[in-house]
């Protein structure tokens, strides 16, 4: 998950755990169409009956609310590109509040409601989604492709070969017949070769490529079929699949997921025990002031944040690090050393390129 997914799920996955025993967590978001003033209207109304009368009409709590999203307003003189999100509320005795004004897609839906939870609808459509695989079996005797996104598989294409079974003849016939038969077989992958470029490269693009089939086959795709070097680069795993069906797409998916979800987790196992082992040498640093010194130099070659930051810190160190060509990887807290790094070093660790002098 890029950061800034990750900091848009977090703040949802606050919020959606988020509830009252009253109606007093504000939810507002408004389309990139309606104007700032008309998004105020609503809110300044309920405002001003609020503080205005001698005895409050509304609750305490639904007034600190109101307060936040008030001020949180008066900051924008205009709706921003893709549309304003606010909410506030005062679940559990703190005020809790957040704003969504950098969205990846436009908000369509216009709400303000007062609520015992925040209604998150309007913002449902405009997480982005994780990476999108597409899924390619290949068989002798037929090919299926399909994608794999957060809806779960999509069956594109499924097909047969028209390679013949071997040949139990013998003599110059069988040869013959051998011969031609390794030539369908090499038409038929480079036909599955152009279908998956088509499909993967043109129509729609995805992040990486699941090849499924047997050992051999697919061993014999590789070597044999005209596969665009693009979709080469792309491929992200070989696995066992029996047969090219929507069946086989399904199981190709399981086998890729799991072995995607483990190589990434291997992938910060590695660089969290890399960093430990090199605390106290000029090697690493930690700590957001030695971190932000390290990538005032450019230093960073690869920075490890905690998924118990808050998303802002996340985004701000993770983009700056990236925009200087190094990694960012999030370490889990249910890591074996995830909650030693969280509570040691406060999250924030990087593996240099150069040691800070």
């Amino acid at each position: 998950m890029s950061l800034s997914n990750y900091d848009l799920h977090e703040r949802l996955d606050r919020l959606s755990n988020a509830a009252a025993d009253r109606d007093v967590l504000v939810s507002l978001a408004v389309p990139p169409d309606e104007s700032i003033g008309e998004a105020r209207q609503p809110v300044e109304a309920d405002y001003a009956e609020a503080t205005q009368l001698n005895e409050q009409s509304l609750s305490q709590p639904l007034v600190d609310a109101l307060e936040a999203i008030r001020d949180r307003l008066n900051d924008y003189e205009a709706v921003p590109e893709n549309g304003l999100a606010v909410y506030a509320g005062v679940p559990d005795g703190d005020l809790v509040t957040a704003t969504f004004d950098d969205l990846p897609v436009a908000i369509e839906e216009s709400i303000y409601e007062h609520g015992n939870e925040f209604d998150l609808s309007p913002l449902e459509a405009v997480t982005e989604p994780s990476a999108t695989y597409g899924l390619l079996v290949v068989e002798r005797g037929g090919a299926a492709l399909g994608r794999l996104d957060d809806e779960g598989v999509e069956e594109i294409d499924v097909f047969d070969s028209d390679v013949p079974d071997k040949s139990s003849a013998g003599g110059q016939s069988a040869e013959r017949f051998e011969r031609d038969r390794e030539c369908q077989k090499r038409e038929f992958f480079d036909d599955v070769a152009d279908r998956a470029a088509v499909t993967f490269l043109e129509d729609d693009a995805i992040d990486g490529l699941l090849l499924g089939g047997t050992t051999v086959t697919v061993e014999q795709f590789r070597e044999e079929a005209d596969l665009d070097h693009e979709l080469e680069d792309l491929i992200a795993g070989e696995f066992a699949v029996e047969y090219a069906t929507a069946q086989g797409l399904e199981q190709l998916a399981g086998k890729g997921q799991e072995a995607i979800e483990e190589r990434d987790r291997e992938a910060v196992r590695e660089a969290l025990d890399e960093f430990l082992a090199d605390v106290g040498s000029d090697e690493v640093a930690y700590g957001e002031r030695d971190i932000a010194e390290a990538l005032e130099y450019e230093a960073v070659d690869t920075l490890l944040l905690s998924t118990t930051l808050e998303g802002t810190t996340l985004q701000e160190l993770g983009e700056r690090t990236e925009e200087q060509g190094g990694e960012t990887l999030l370490v889990p807290d249910d890591f074996p050393d995830g909650d030693r790094f969280a509570d040691a070093f406060d999250g924030i660790g990087a593996i240099l390129r150069f040691p800070i002098e």
